[in-house]
C-alpha cells in the first residue's frame, strides 16, 4: 500500500508563490503518474498538474494554471512538487497529491483513476 504524504500549504496574498510537496511512501515502479488535484468549497475536484513517473516525465496542466503553476518529481526522495507562482484568489481550494497505476482509461487529469490518495492540504489565496 502507498501512502501520499503532502506538505507546503498556507495562506499567501495574490501574485505570491507556494511550494507543496507529496512525498510517497513507497518506491513502485507500478505507479505510472503522480499529481495534483484541488477542489474548492462546494465545487468538484479538478485536475492541476500531473506528470508521468514512468520515465519520459511528460508533464499535464489544467488549462487554469498552465503558465503558473509547474510539477517536477525527486525520483531519489520519491517526491512530487507543485511550485505556485502568480497566485490568484481562485486558486484557494483543498490540493491533494494522487498517483495512479493505470496508463490508460481516463484522462490523466480526471480524479478517477487514480488508485492512491494524499489527505490534502489547504492553499488560500487572499486578494
Amino acid at each position: 500500500q502507498v501512502q501520499l504524504v503532502e506538505s507546503g500549504g498556507g495562506s499567501v496574498q495574490a501574485g505570491g508563490s507556494l511550494r507543496l510537496s507529496c512525498a510517497a511512501s513507497v518506491y513502485t515502479n507500478s505507479i505510472k503518474y503522480m499529481g495534483w488535484f484541488r477542489q474548492p468549497p462546494g465545487k468538484e475536484r479538478e485536475g492541476v498538474a500531473v506528470i508521468y513517473t514512468g520515465g519520459a516525465s511528460a508533464s499535464y496542466y489544467g488549462d487554469s494554471v498552465k503558465g503558473r503553476f509547474t510539477i517536477s518529481q525527486d525520483n531519489a526522495k520519491n517526491t512530487v512538487y507543485l511550485q505556485m507562482n502568480s497566485l490568484k484568489p481562485e486558486d484557494t481550494a483543498m490540493y491533494y497529491c494522487a498517483a495512479r497505476t493505470g496508463i490508460y482509461g481516463h484522462d490523466v487529469l480526471s480524479q478517477y483513476g487514480y488508485n492512491y490518495w494524499g489527505q490534502g492540504t489547504q492553499v488560500t489565496v487572499s486578494s
